[in-house]
């Protein structure tokens, strides 16, 4: 298949290029600046409100304005645009292109859930409340318009991806190696998150199985809370992990962005992946943690 990725240079875009390309797949990548050099990329294509997916049989649209920092009125805004207005000019595109795709990707998160305590949370569960609820939400609804014209999305609710080369994994890692980690809030929310490696492997099962359609929670299977995490990880690097950040100190630091993405509590379960018969290679945390931590001569 040819697979066209927004975001390839990303830190998700590029494990998914690079397996995709393993396994013979041909990948273009979309870009708004210089073409960068990615081995696993056979053609670079500009990347804008409207795409040309001339020839390919997949898209997976992962660009976006980034969540960390500060959520502003203005962030805020820009986080929103460069979701759900852009992935709508996409679509928009999309079913008035004269070869259509078979199957469109498009990210999504976790936050669709919103704060649910100690609720399971599967593919079926309600949409919770908030700024990120309502982006994931509309996010998903304007990747679904191209259902209408027979191309068949998928929306990926990620969680926290761990890897080792980018992302917020090697910070977190810098901190806890100074022994500054520690549980955020009470520590009992639960954190959905997945291995670099289960996440591209999901993905290309979604674009390569067409059983699957619409919300595909992409997690690991094992759920932990923040508690949990934070234990699991200073154990791992042998660091103690004593400091606490209080809830009011993140929401009066953080604001917005603390209250919706550090301190909801949600239990999700990739209900939808094990429906597809999904082997998860690194299901527990800490199996996660050292594959991705003795390579990086972290321990």
């Amino acid at each position: 298949m040819k697979i066209g990725i927004t975001g390839a240079t990303g830190l998700i875009g590029s494990a998914l290029g690079r397996l995709a390309s393993e396994k013979g797949h041909e990948i273009v990548g979309y870009t708004r600046s210089a073409k960068v050099e990615r081995p696993w990329v056979k053609e670079w294509r500009a990347f804008g409100s409207e795409l040309d997916t001339s020839g390919c049989d997949a898209l997976v649209h992962l660009a976006g304005e980034s969540l960390m920092g500060l959520w502003t009125p203005g962030k805020k805004k820009k986080i929103w645009e460069s979701r759900v207005d852009v992935t709508r000019s996409i679509v928009s595109g999309l079913v008035k292109a004269p070869d259509r795709l078979r199957v469109l990707l498009c990210a999504s998160g976790a936050g669709y859930y919103g704060d649910r305590g100690e609720e399971e949370l599967t593919e079926g569960s309600a949409r919770g409340e908030g700024f990120l609820s309502d982006l994931c939400g509309e996010w998903e609804a304007a990747a679904g318009r191209a259902e209408a014209s027979g191309i068949r999305v998928v929306n990926l609710r990620t969680g926290m991806v761990l890897g080792a080369d980018g992302g917020g994994f090697p910070m977190l890692c810098r901190v806890f190696s100074l022994g500054l980690g520690g549980r955020l809030g009470n520590g009992r929310q639960w954190m959905p998150w997945i291995h670099l490696e289960d996440q591209a492997r999901l993905m290309l099962t979604c674009i390569e199985n067409e059983a699957a359609r619409g919300a595909v929670n992409h997690v690991a299977p094992v759920a932990v809370t923040n508690a949990g995490f934070t234990d699991t990880l200073a154990a791992r690097m042998k660091r103690p992990a004593f400091f606490h950040v209080p809830a009011f100190a993140l929401r009066l630091l953080m604001r917005d962005m603390a209250v919706e993405m550090l301190l909801p509590s949600q239990r999700v379960k990739p209900q939808a992946a094990l429906d597809l018969g999904f082997t998860f290679r690194h299901p527990e945390l800490d199996l996660a943690l050292r594959s991705l931590l003795t390579p990086s001569g972290i321990v």
